[in-house]
């Protein structure tokens, strides 16, 4: 079985869109790091995952990947504060008590956090992903519209890995 990372904001959850039209609504410059942080310290997470779409069905794929038997699956995602975490934690055990899941401060690379050798990253971000390739891990760029090709397969549905592996 080969180990499968799966991001879990712009992958399984459209948490990135809905929390930016929040940052243009408060006009907040998206370039100003302490701004930023800020804005997403003191998020409700509880509220802002109820409020959010889950993408493509992500959570019934994860089933069927799991199901297949072909990968040991965790969720791996940065979050910026402890009620972050543990938001997503109980949000992701109401779908899925199969997967492990890792949260990692968002001041650590995810490749400190597991061993990426061969191990396969799925991650809508293409930072994560070249991060992970240099430490000799898989990188899969996941995109709803299919575009972001920077050097990566890109996929919209993460059942499509189960024909990939």
């Amino acid at each position: 079985m080969k180990n499968l990372y799966i991001d879990f904001d712009g992958v399984i959850m459209d948490t990135i869109r809905v929390t930016y039209d929040m940052i243009d609504r408060l006009e907040i410059n998206r370039e100003d790091f302490e701004k930023m942080s800020e804005f997403y310290e003191n998020l409700n997470w509880k509220k802002i995952l109820s409020l959010t779409p889950i993408i493509n069905d992500a959570f019934t794929a994860v089933k069927k990947l799991y199901d297949s038997k072909k990968f040991n699956i965790a969720i791996l995602t940065h979050v910026n504060s402890l009620d972050e975490a543990v938001a997503k934690i109980n949000f992701i055990r109401k779908y899925s008590k199969e997967v492990t899941i890792i949260p990692v401060p968002r001041e650590i690379s995810k490749t400190k956090m597991c061993s990426t050798e061969g191990s396969i990253l799925v991650d809508d971000y293409s930072g994560n992903l070249k991060d992970w390739e240099k430490e000799g891990g898989i990188g899969i760029q996941f995109s709803t519209d299919l575009n972001k090709d920077k050097g990566f397969k890109v996929i919209d549905n993460l059942v499509t890995l189960i024909d990939m592996f």
